[in-house]
């Protein structure tokens, strides 16, 4: 009796797992392809620069009398920045302009030398000989002018360079010198770096591959028309958030770097607030616009080595195993290139616990799992 209760149970359990793989059909979550449109981001490491950057360096030799500007300060164009000992070159110029009054002395006294003889030449008192030698000393003297003003004026300005002015506006670099240190204007650092950040550039380079996809997505017979059509553009800071103020894309290089294969682009950004500073780093996204695309979510996917499966429903809603090629991503979607066509039905969670050849009962309005 007990062998015939034993072999009773063993009959009823194996019917009981006969019914299951008869009819165990896992209910997953499920899509069905479509054509859609995407917005695809791509992303470049860029480098911020001021819309100009001006090495300030002296133009004079001599002691660093004066520094009237305090690191990072903003500074208007024309504001003093510098002043450097001028006593030597305020003597050159008092010299040079009093040069230049003995030349204009002489001048007046050579044109009354030929005022005078000229009438005595005239009522032949004298020959003409001595009229054209005191014309050519006219002229002699009216060149010592100029040629005195001249010096007068390149000493005014040698002055004036002992006083270095903010070219533009912008904020003040670091200053290395200090009060007594002597400069020249043959030296090779600079007293300091001037940048006008009002707009900022962020430059940034793109590969070859990304530059030919670049030019078949938008509009436009040449690069130029082309870029044009961009739409504006985002600057991811170093913290991850974004740019207040949106960019324009312009060329910044006119060919290929042969060792790097890419090519230089920039953004530019207006920098109202004066927050971006040369030296600063960031990303800059592009957006691109795809039509009849396919999108399959990340979720659906798993990935092995190098390559990205997905779980296509064949005959029978039998899951199949399949690759996809994968050209970028639309926010948490893969847009898939190969391996799938529209009307395709994808398993789009529960992947863990699904193997080939399962049949699964397709969930189309079912959460995510």
């Amino acid at each position: 009796m007990v062998a015939i209760c034993m072999a009773a149970m063993v009959s009823g359990c194996g019917g009981n797992n006969g019914n299951e793989k008869a009819g165990g059909a896992q209910p997953l979550p499920a899509m069905k392809l479509a054509y859609v449109s995407a917005k695809v981001y791509s992303e470049y490491p860029a480098m911020i620069e001021g819309r100009v950057n001006v090495e300030i360096r002296p133009q004079v030799d001599g002691t660093l009398e004066k520094i009237l500007v305090n690191e990072g300060a903003f500074v208007n164009a024309g504001q003093p920045l510098f002043q450097i000992k001028g006593g030597v070159y305020r003597e050159q110029y008092n010299q040079a302009i009093a040069n230049q009054h003995a030349a204009e002395a002489a001048l007046v006294n050579a044109r009354l030398d030929v005022d005078k003889i000229t009438p005595l030449v005239q009522n032949k008192v004298v020959s003409d000989v001595q009229l054209k030698a005191a014309k050519a000393s006219y002229q002699a003297a009216k060149a010592n002018v100029e040629q005195a003003k001249a010096a007068a004026q390149s000493a005014g300005i040698s002055l004036g360079y002992t006083t270095l002015r903010a070219p533009v506006s912008g904020y003040i670099g670091k200053i290395p010198y200090r009060l007594g240190s002597l400069v020249t204007k043959n030296q090779n650092e600079s007293l300091t770096v001037l940048s006008d950040v009002q707009e900022v550039n962020a430059y940034f380079s793109m590969s070859e591959t990304d530059f030919i996809r670049f030019r078949g997505q938008y509009a436009g017979a040449t690069i130029e028309e082309k870029i044009r059509n961009v739409p504006p553009v985002t600057l991811i800071l170093a913290d991850a958030s974004e740019h207040s103020e949106k960019g324009v894309l312009q060329m910044a290089g006119g060919q290929f770097d042969n060792a790097t294969g890419a090519i230089s682009m920039k953004a530019v950004f207006a920098n109202p607030q004066g927050l971006l500073r040369t030296g600063s780093t960031g990303k800059v996204r592009i957006e691109v616009l795809y039509n009849n695309v396919l999108l399959v979510p990340q979720a659906a996917t798993t990935e092995l080595q190098d390559k990205v499966f997905v779980f296509r429903l064949a005959e029978g809603n039998k899951a199949v195993k399949i690759p996809i090629t994968v050209s970028g991503k639309s926010g948490n979607s893969y847009i898939v290139t190969t391996g799938l066509k529209p009307g395709d039905v994808i398993v789009t969670a529960g992947l863990l616990k699904l193997k080939e050849g399962a049949v699964v009962k397709p969930q189309f309005d079912a959460p995510q799992i």
